[in-house]
């Protein structure tokens, strides 16, 4: 929707208010916004204009703007509707202008929205709206209720009596009363702060055995209950195994709702309590607990969409291994495990499919196989998927490259997400005459090169780091997910000439029609030798260069700066500063010690300050380089291989497979996940297991407890620490953990607290 200056002004103030930054802040953020620029592009290069806004604040106040908008107009709505109607009056007029809730705007709507015939509607149309104000007027001390509503008795009109006027007079008061706004707010915020959640088993699952035990009877206060224990008794309800509702502070909200309606002494008191009450318990508690059940998911699908997010931020910025020759293994017992090997760019070179689990006949083909793969392309590094098998093979393999002498780090790689993406367009698109197996072992080699660039491929849902995915609002859950994937990407930066689409279409206002253009542009022209080469593509122009360039890179290509994250609108700004230096562009861009010698306060100037020049400077400093960590590979115990090898009290190396509220999974080479509660994740009182811990971090773990028959693993991080004199501090560990667990200073360096002996 077009604001009008009157309604931006508005939302402008709204948005200082709730965020608490300076207007100037606000204003150029959301006239960037307005502009069509992208929230990394803002973030990253236009920090004066912004005063310095992080991602996530951008992010919000993109959110709140496009709520407030959907606001004004929706208000715009409301007051045409009830002007026609010819109820609008200043000071309802005023109250819808000002509000800044949705909920607020619906309720002040409620009385003048078109609705089914009610009991109300009814009584109105037998004559008993007079009698209705008479009531709510409450001016009659003498008489009786009855002999007030005997005027309006009339068989004809179906009022057969005294008592049937009164009671067609209480529907009438009664809906009033359910559709005032402010009695509306007053038992919503009643029923949010003092209401229970309750979950009952369903009748006819009394004695049925099934996952949400814990919920057959169970209770918690609304607005303080988890997300995760929310979506689960939701979902338990959906399978129709638990009843769910909400207790509200009943007797409070009465005398509250019964003094609003009641002004003093009159012969109605009684009539009128009545219909509080009626009003209360027929009207306004189940509309109320409706909307706050809804409140309630809607909150439970924000926390676990950012617990989601998080962890597939962090398992996106995993280290990659690189530009090495890979050969990717996805392993299977019965049919066989799949190889297939990639060049360094991630090129398909070539597949082949053994069989060393299926017959002892088989084991000298399977190796053979094996060594000439390995032999024939030098390969460098062997990414075994992680599923049913690959224990079984990460031994073949080690032992076969062992008994032919040959040197080779073997990694296990998280395969989740693989198969989705083997069937997937993307994959046909790129393999078509392939087998979905042999895409799947491609799609493990290239993830171990870089987890970024292949698993942007896939559907973030399908990744497996998420809880409760399909129980939150799966549209506010691929916005989320689209943003961190966008994050990321731009957080990286994208190789223009050996890129995918999929990659390049999360690139800074670039999409999916753009990158399909520039991949054809690449194949049909060669590759790109500098960043203007963009414009040559097809319906490229210079608002998608603006936004993009910055976040592209050309390795070797013709000007020096296209290889970093400096953006072709500074490159003047910082040939200057070279010929300042007497030192050639290329000189300072491949000379860190020279970007020490530039005087920053030389180059301020009115559209560039020194935020921009200090980002500058930085990548003058690491041009190039990828921004993520070193890569690190897990070694797993070859004596546990399976969770019958477990036992109690081992100590292990594991790698963070997800994270949840509760605590953290982590695989330690056993094909079951084991779960670190959180409590057992850092000796220091922790809230949120990210404080601790992130997905694709390599930690050691302690076995607590195994449950074979229910592939349960109960394991500990804190009591993995005891005894050697380093304790995990409550805080994500981002440097490279050392091996040697007794190098103190080591240790210390990678973020860990270390006790004095």
């Amino acid at each position: 929707m077009a604001l009008t200056p009157q309604q931006l002004s508005r939302v402008l103030g709204y948005l200082v208010e709730e965020s608490g930054l300076k207007f100037p802040q606000v204003d150029n953020t959301v006239e960037l916004l307005r502009e069509g620029a992208t929230v990394p592009f803002i973030a990253r290069y236009r920090k004066e204009r912004t005063g310095e806004l992080d991602e996530v604040q951008i992010r919000s106040l993109e959110e709140r703007l496009a709520y407030f908008g959907e606001l004004e107009e929706r208000k715009v709505t409301v007051l045409k509707t009830i002007e026609e109607l010819g109820k609008l009056t200043p000071e309802l007029k005023g109250r819808i202008e000002a509000t800044r809730q949705k909920t607020e705007l619906e309720d002040l709507y409620l009385p003048y929205k078109p609705k089914r015939r009610t009991k109300a509607t009814i009584a109105r149309e037998r004559g008993l709206e007079p009698l209705a104000a008479l009531i709510a007027a409450q001016q009659l001390q003498c008489g009786t209720p009855e002999e007030a509503a005997a005027p309006f008795v009339d068989p004809e009109k179906e009022v057969p009596d005294a008592a049937a006027a009164l009671a067609g007079a209480g529907h009438i008061l009664a809906e009033g009363l359910s559709e005032d706004a402010d009695a509306r707010a007053l038992v919503r915020q009643l029923t949010w702060e003092q209401g229970i959640f309750c979950s009952l088993v369903a009748a006819e699952q009394a004695k049925a055995v099934t996952k949400f035990e814990m919920y057959y009877d169970y209770q918690e206060p609304l607005k303080v209950i988890p997300s995760h224990r929310m979506l689960a008794m939701r979902r338990g309800e959906k399978e129709e195994v638990l009843r769910l509702s909400i207790t509200a502070p009943e007797a409070e909200i009465l005398l509250r709702l019964k003094a609003r309606l009641l002004k003093g002494a009159s012969i109605f008191r009684p009539l009128l309590e009545a219909v509080a009450e009626d009003a209360y318990r027929r009207l306004i508690a189940p509309s109320i607990e409706v909307e706050l059940r809804l409140e309630a998911k809607k909150k439970a699908d924000e926390a676990a969409i950012e617990v989601f997010a998080q962890n597939l931020k962090n398992l996106l910025l995993l280290p990659p291994a690189g530009g090495k020759r890979v050969l990717g293994v996805d392993p299977g017992m019965r049919t066989g495990s799949k190889l297939a090997v990639v060049d360094g760019t991630g090129k398909f070179l070539e597949h082949v499919t053994i069989y060393p689990h299926t017959g002892e006949s088989r084991v000298p083909q399977a190796k053979k196989d094996l060594l000439r793969m390995v032999q024939a392309h030098a390969i460098e590094m062997v990414a075994i998927g992680n599923g049913t098998g690959s224990r079984e093979m990460d031994r073949f393999i080690r032992d076969t490259l062992k008994e032919a002498g040959l040197h080779v780090t073997t990694v296990v790689v998280n395969e989740a997400g693989a198969s989705v993406y083997s069937a997937s367009d993307i994959a046909r698109e790129e393999f078509p005459d392939l087998d979905l197996t042999i895409r799947g072992a491609i799609s493990i080699a290239r993830r171990l090169q870089d987890p970024l660039a292949e698993l942007v491929k896939i559907d973030a849902k399908s990744i497996g780091v998420g809880q409760y995915q399909h129980d939150v609002s799966q549209s506010a859950l691929k916005k989320a997910l689209d943003a961190t994937v966008e994050s990321c990407v731009n957080y990286v930066g994208v190789d223009l000439n050996t890129a995918s689409w999929a990659l390049l279409a999360y690139v800074s206002g670039i999409g999916e029609s753009l990158a399909k253009a520039i991949v054809r542009h690449r194949d049909e022209q060669g590759s790109f030798a500098d960043r203007k080469g963009l414009l040559k593509v097809p319906r490229f122009g210079a608002k998608a260069f603006e936004q993009a360039a910055g976040f592209l890179r050309i390795r070797g290509g013709a000007h020096p700066l296209d290889n970093t994250a400096v953006h072709p609108e500074n490159y003047k700004l910082v040939a200057t500063m070279a010929a300042d230096l007497g030192v050639s562009l290329a000189q300072l861009a491949s000379d860190p010690a020279l970007s020490g010698k530039v005087d920053l306060k030389r180059y301020v100037s009115e559209t560039v300050g020194l935020p921009t020049l200090r980002d500058i400077l930085e990548e003058l400093k690491k041009p190039g380089r990828d921004p993520r960590a070193a890569f690190e590979a897990v070694a797993f115990r070859d004596d546990v291989q399976e969770i019958s090898d477990l036992q109690e009290g081992m100590v292990l190396p594991g790698t963070v497979t997800n994270v949840a509220a509760f605590g953290a999974f982590v695989d330690i080479g056993v094909h079951q996940d084991g779960l670190v509660h959180v409590s057992h994740l850092s000796d220091r009182f922790i809230k949120d297991p990210n404080e601790a811990v992130k997905v694709g971090e390599i930690v050691r773990v302690k076995v607590l407890a195994v449950d074979v028959p229910r592939k349960r693993i109960s394991l500990s991080i804190k009591e993995a620490l005891e005894g050697t004199g380093i304790t995990k501090a409550a805080k994500p560990v981002e440097k490279k953990k050392p091996a040697a667990a007794d190098d103190r200073n080591a240790w210390e360096k990678a973020g860990f607290r270390v006790k004095k002996r």
